[in-house]
């Protein structure tokens, strides 16, 4: 178990990888990317894979969503590592994955309901830092590989009552690392049960694949052509004002 003061130095350092505006001096790359991945680290470098194809563009959901709940666990300690890891509590997404969202939130309104983000878009840093927590390929991305968040091809979510704001009851709180989480866990709650196979069935009939483990985490069809992306929320707030 890592010891107080080696966490708070390691947070800290992953804060700054996060935060750093694309700076590749020597020895930071390689510290930021111990796995040799392609990773795009600069606005530049990003901006050029959306003048090559429009759908590469990172959207801001809280933007293109009207009224859509926003609570960003990650901009809080209440997330499983009891650390604050984003600067800014901003959920963004490829494009075509944001107007999926944009029409399922239109079909959950018609019944009342509504969606909440927990967390979508993911600098590669933060998952770096998730796996040194939690060394848990179910639950956590392999950080040799990269996080489908990390590509922004991914979404954390659930349910609300469009009346109250309040969260539909699900099998477990979103974050919960057991096999209560999964989509095939039988669930004795009824309710639970139930709204747990609505998210599923509206999230799949409108672009989006589940994933087996987790039953907030839905990805974007063919998000493998979207690039691994360590680039931080300030950086993308600046070109989107």
């Amino acid at each position: 178990m890592r010891s107080g003061i080696q966490r708070v130095v390691l947070i800290a350092i992953i804060a700054m990888s996060i935060s750093l505006q694309g700076c590749k001096a020597p020895g930071e790359v390689k510290e930021r990317n111990p796995y040799n991945l392609e990773i795009i680290t600069t606005i530049e470098e990003y901006l050029s894979t959306v003048n090559a194809d429009s759908s590469n563009l990172l959207v801001d959901l809280e933007r293109h969503l009207p009224g859509v709940a926003i609570d960003i666990r990650y901009a809080t300690p209440d997330n499983f590592t009891g650390e604050v890891i984003y600067t800014m509590p901003k959920a963004w997404l490829r494009r075509d994955a944001a107007d999926s969202l944009l029409k399922i939130q239109q079909l959950l309104a018609k019944e009342g309901l509504g969606l909440k983000i927990f967390d979508a878009y993911r600098p590669y840093a933060a998952t770096l830092y998730f796996y040194e927590v939690y060394p848990d390929t179910t639950f956590v991305a392999a950080p040799w590989k990269g996080s489908i968040h990390n590509r922004g091809g991914a979404v954390d979510l659930t349910l609300i009552d469009l009346a109250t704001g309040e969260e539909l009851i699900m099998p477990t709180p979103f974050d919960e690392f057991s096999e209560r989480a999964s989509h095939s866990y039988p669930i004795e709650d009824s309710i639970a049960a139930k709204n747990r196979d609505k998210l599923r069935e509206v999230m799949i009939n409108n672009g989006f694949t589940m994933y087996e483990h987790e039953w907030w985490h839905y990805n974007i069809k063919k998000r493998e052509r979207y690039s691994l992306m360590d680039i931080s929320f300030e950086e993308l707030e600046k070109i989107n004002k």
